[in-house]
């Protein structure tokens, strides 16, 4: 898999018929390891390790409806009273990131309303802060700790 800009993690990872799958730590089970869930795998293992994220707090794939279509939030992490805080949007590395994923985040948040929005490719990470009451997104330059985020709100 390709090198990310993130640090080193290990994984449990196997074999079967000729495909390959990487155990997700949140949902207990093994995954088809795609280059996508590469990138999520390795950012949930940054956020828990270098943030100090508690996996406890954190959902994969949470299902949203916009406009009667279901769509599924990449990750979604709470604060300990059960309010979403953030949420990401991963794309594989070799996807560049564009404003179509900042808008695709966005919509989705219309539904959460976390405070914070990552979109990553696992070379590439972009953080952004939601002022509510301006209905403005300002970029930050580091992914806070999980302290401060929760601080913040």
């Amino acid at each position: 898999m390709t090198k990310l800009n993130l640090p080193d993690y290990s994984f449990r990872i196997k074999t079967e018929e000729d495909k390959t799958f990487i155990f997700d730590e949140i949902r207990k089970k093994f995954l088809l390891l795609t280059p996508e869930e590469w990138v999520r795998q390795n950012f949930i293992k940054y956020l828990i390790h270098e943030k100090g994220f508690p996996s406890s707090l954190m959902a994969i794939e949470s299902g949203l409806k916009i406009n009667k279509n279901i769509f599924r939030a990449d990750l979604l992490v709470y604060n300990k009273k059960g309010t979403p805080i953030l949420v990401v949007e991963f794309k594989a590395p070799e996807i560049k990131i564009t404003q179509k994923a900042f808008d695709q985040i966005a919509r989705y948040n219309m539904k959460f309303r976390a405070g914070y929005l990552i979109v990553s490719n696992g070379l590439k990470h972009y953080c952004c802060l939601l002022n509510e009451e301006e209905c403005v997104y300002s970029f930050l330059k580091n992914i806070p700790l999980y302290n401060e985020i929760t601080t913040n709100i």
